[in-house]
């Protein structure tokens, strides 16, 4: 089996069988990341670009450690000091990636849409590392692979999505990846950052955490975007770890063991205390490492077609 298409651009219009193939794929790269030499060759002769138009250091990484581990070429480039800065536009852009024969784009944007915009007009694979508040579809597959490696099956595990669900892509991504593969998506957050209707997309809506956590087995606690608090959508921040942040003290509350989840960078004592962090709870790590592994399948699957 293969992928339907020859671009990865969201998580929302993925089969069940498409996703599980990307996780069965990634098992085997994990298995790679443990051998003394860790580089393979699928990927030699091909070339990569890495375009963030937006500041990322762990997804940036990540991609970048996958690529080489596959033997590519490997092209990383910022905003900063570029040519966008300068005022060329992201079709200026595709324009110099045709013409210097590069072979898959990976691509981080501020604008919804920029990678779909970028597979229709240059020839190369895209990957979508991030784009606005649509979709981060890498970053929901690999929470994915990290909740099936630990509780074993995504069928009936019920997660909860926690924080900012309204700017959120990595929420999305999670919600499309997690529903089609069985699981029982909810949502927990201030009113201000719930998007409205958002139970048309079959998830349970909670105001209080106190409420969801014995409900569910595992939670995915967003990053509180401290650059959005200007806009006054929550009182303050200690208000904030108050009412939603998840501390040890609430998930004793937890029918079960709770599995904690984050997508990093982590603000501590905010979103998600210091010492559950650290805690026999949480994944996190384990999501950096299967990160790269999850990255590897995305890009062998979408490179050797």
């Amino acid at each position: 089996m293969k992928l339907s298409g020859r671009h990865l651009l969201g998580l929302e219009n993925m089969s069940r069988d498409e996703l599980d193939l990307i996780l069965e794929t990634a098992v085997s790269f994990k298995e790679v990341l443990e051998r003394p030499i860790k580089k393979v060759p699928p990927l030699q002769g091909k070339t990569i670009a890495n375009l963030f138009f937006e500041s990322s250091t762990r997804t940036r990484i990540s991609f970048e450690l996958a690529e080489r581990r596959l033997s590519a070429d490997v092209i990383s480039f910022s905003q900063s000091g570029s040519s966008v800065s300068k005022g060329e536009t992201l079709k200026d852009t595709a324009r110099n990636i045709e013409a210097m024969k590069i072979d898959m784009v990976v691509v981080r944007h501020a604008s919804a849409g920029a990678a779909h915009f970028l597979s229709r007009v240059v020839d190369a694979n895209i990957i979508n590392a991030g784009d606005g508040a649509h979709e981060h579809p890498t970053q929901g597959l690999l929470d994915m692979f990290t909740l099936r490696e630990k509780h074993g099956s995504l069928e009936n595990l019920r997660v909860c999505v926690v924080g900012d669900i309204l700017h959120s892509r990595v929420a999305r991504s999670n919600i499309y990846g997690l529903q089609t593969m069985g699981a029982k998506v909810s949502v927990c957050g201030p009113a201000t950052l719930i998007p409205r209707e958002i139970e048309r997309m079959g998830v349970a809506v909670y105001h209080r955490l106190e409420d969801v956590i014995p409900e569910v087995d595992a939670l995915n606690v967003l990053r509180v975007q401290l650059e959005r608090q200007k806009r006054g959508l929550f009182p303050s921040l200690r208000e904030y770890h108050r009412y939603f942040g998840v501390t040890k003290e609430k998930v004793q509350k937890a029918s079960r063991p709770l599995t904690i989840m984050h997508p990093g960078p982590i603000n501590r004592d905010v979103e998600l205390s210091a010492d559950l962090a650290d805690s026999e709870h949480s994944v996190i790590l384990q999501q950096v490492t299967n990160g790269v592994a999850v990255r590897m399948a995305v890009l062998y699957l979408l490179g050797t077609v």
